[in-house]
């Protein structure tokens, strides 16, 4: 059965330069039509740093949208048409003071594909140079560097709340990378 949806018409009901939000008029697969609200975004890089000895480095920072602080991989999102590998590569760099001598891709994250267009493409950085941190005027965090092992009971106690963390780590210790 052909389960997609097809876009008819839609209007940008709110825009920031951050995202957009569309509300859509589709086509469902049975002939009826339907409302989608969406969320436009460019996407994000997220990088995870380890070093020979496997360790990682993790930034923590106070994100307003849960009021809380969370420990999280560096990141960044997208400039429009910007390639992933670019922005992890500066994200690495002005977060924590590194440059990568190996880059690997880890994969794509759909962030909340019900109603958001957000992909977040995943990075794994070795043969790290530590340098100085370039933080952007409005960015405040701390670095934290632990091992691995550490890194991955913060996900199961809950700790790491932070979706592209968790899965950035989950993905490198299934694929026995250390």
């Amino acid at each position: 059965m052909d389960i997609e949806e097809k876009k008819i018409d839609g209007q940008a009901v709110y825009e920031c330069p951050v995202f957009t939000i569309t509300k859509d008029r589709v086509l469902l697969p049975n002939g009826e039509t339907a409302t989608r609200d969406r969320l436009i975004h460019h996407g994000g890089s997220g990088v995870l740093p380890l070093t020979e000895d496997g360790q990682v480095f993790l930034v923590e920072q106070f994100r307003y949208g849960i009021g809380q602080t969370t420990w999280e991989i560096p990141a960044g999102k997208l400039e429009k048409g910007e390639d992933p590998l670019v922005c992890a590569t500066r994200e690495l760099e002005e977060e924590i003071g590194a440059t990568a001598g190996e880059i690997l891709p880890l994969g794509t994250l759909a962030v909340s594909p019900a109603y958001d267009s957000e992909i977040i493409y995943l990075y794994l950085a070795r043969d790290l140079s530590i340098g100085e941190q370039h933080l952007d005027g409005d960015e405040f965090l701390n670095v934290k560097k632990t091992s691995l092992t550490e890194a991955l009971k913060m996900v199961t106690d809950g700790s790491i709340i932070d979706a592209k963390t968790q899965i950035a780590l989950l993905k490198a210790a299934a694929l026995g990378i250390r």
